[in-house]
């Protein structure tokens, strides 16, 4: 499947890693045309952030274990978007 785009929870120390680690990590994948990591919350011990990566042929298995090398914590997958195209998500009125 080709994987364009995926949006990860990863939560992380305070200390340790520094985002500028992550982002060395996660651009070492193969596919990775691009990324961004926002800080959503933090805590008195860690930070809650949201990674979302697009490029081609992403491999989770890859991105996970080069996060976690840094000592970050990959959580859940918020959204994936695969195929030969980009759709993009559009809330539903109700």
């Amino acid at each position: 499947m080709n994987i364009r785009r995926i949006v990860l929870d990863v939560d992380k120390a305070i200390a340790r890693p520094s985002m500028v680690e992550i982002a060395q990590a996660i651009e070492t994948i193969h596919g990775v045309a691009g990324f961004n990591i926002t800080v959503l919350e933090i805590d008195v011990e860690t930070i809650g952030t949201e990674i979302t990566v697009e490029g081609e042929n992403l491999n989770y298995d890859d991105l996970c274990k080069a996060i976690e090398s840094t000592g970050a914590v990959v959580h859940s997958i918020d959204q994936l978007a695969g195929g030969s195209r980009m759709v993009e998500w559009i809330p539903r009125k109700r």
